[in-house]
């Protein structure tokens, strides 16, 4: 297993982004071609158009399918109109449609064995909308198309730190309402389970922020810490989770609290996000947890006012690549582990004076 390359599908996200620029950058690096087998879905046409802009010396394949993948290439199946017209830094329809019809294709594949993980580049969540798209993004509609009913969850990370959501892209003014001891606790097991089968981490320790300003004190600023929020963790506590809380937001991650935890959930999207952007954004990945498919992004977006310019920092894209590779050798692993069911553990039992073997299963 630790000798079989990844066959990584990317997507190309926005044309008129950052998405070919990081794409390219991360692949300058010939260490990157022996750690997987990079397949690109996209435009070749595209895709050298970018790497004109920005003047890479990133070479590439052009494919008709995963199939076709050479191992030390990058490789870039045409499933783009390559008439498509590209300004750089300006969101435009046919970008939006690029976007779709490269994620359609590698969903595709996917769904065919031809790819084990998908990490996709930046698009804009509304010159994608169409009649085949309808979702606040990615994780949304990859949950839709190839989540066998299991539902999603968002994990921004950078090594140990690791934020997920309770809500996702809702407006602001719908937050409180949306939030229930259920869904809390749906989403609590999600994480746990992520952190054990695709982290490696046996116990978890989960911190759960709180949604009213001091943890709502006591009552005074809100009600749903006493009436949702607690009850929820306690619930979960009884059962054998490590999880803790509510934490009140405002020092949660200055005060360097999180640094004690594998994974902390917070109640909404700016609440989480914000934090991690400020220490993270150069390197962070979005990683969809709870789904059979292992997928990742950058932690940024499409990036306009950089697109082109050959300025845009490739490190986020790479690691996004890196955790890809890492949580899907941890699954097969994981997979291997409990195939073989519980080890047998060999020892003498010291009150037994034959000195007779014994043998003992242990989880």
């Amino acid at each position: 297993m630790e000798n079989k390359k990844i066959r990584v599908g990317i997507t190309h996200g926005d044309v008129n982004g950052v998405g070919y620029e990081v794409i390219l950058k991360a692949f300058e690096d010939p260490v990157m071609l022996e750690l997987c087998t990079p397949i690109v879905y996209g435009s070749p046409k595209v895709a050298a158009y970018h790497r004109k802009a920005i003047d890479s010396p990133t070479n590439f394949s052009i494919i008709n399918s995963a199939t076709e993948a050479q191992d030390g290439r990058l490789n870039v199946v045409s499933c783009v109109d390559d008439e498509i017209k590209v300004e750089l830094g300006k969101p435009n329809p046919e970008g939006g449609k690029a976007a779709l019809d490269a994620l359609e294709k590698a969903l595709e594949e996917y769904r065919e064995g031809m790819v084990d993980v998908l990490v996709t580049a930046p698009i804009n969540k509304q010159t994608i909308q169409s009649d085949n798209f309808r979702f606040p993004g990615h994780t949304e509609y990859i949950q839709e198309r190839v989540g066998e009913g299991k539902k999603a969850l968002m994990i921004l990370m950078r090594n140990e730190l690791r934020v997920a959501l309770v809500t996702g892209h809702i407006p602001l003014r719908d937050i409180a309402s949306t939030i229930t001891k259920e869904l809390i606790q749906e989403k609590l097991h999600i994480f746990e389970n992520s952190l054990r089968h695709d982290f490696c981490i046996r116990k978890p320790r989960i911190a759960v922020l709180a949604l009213n300003p001091h943890a709502g004190d006591n009552g005074l600023i809100g009600q749903e810490e006493q009436e949702i929020i607690i009850p929820a963790l306690s619930e979960l506590k009884e059962k054998g989770m490590f999880c803790y809380g509510p934490y009140p937001a405002d020092g949660f991650f200055g005060s360097g609290q999180f640094a004690k935890f594998d994974g902390i959930l917070a109640m909404y999207h700016d609440q989480g996000l914000a934090p991690f952007k400020a220490l993270a954004m150069e390197d962070g990945v979005n990683f969809t947890a709870g789904l059979p498919i292992v997928r990742t992004s950058p932690a940024h977006g499409t990036a306009y006012d950089i697109a082109g310019k050959g300025v845009a920092s490739e490190l986020s894209f790479r690691q996004a690549i890196y955790t890809a590779i890492d949580v899907c050798r941890n699954r097969m692993l994981d997979k291997e582990l409990h195939a073989a069911g519980p080890l047998r553990k060999q020892y003498y039992e010291k009150r037994d004076d034959s000195d007779k073997l014994k043998l003992d299963t242990v989880d």
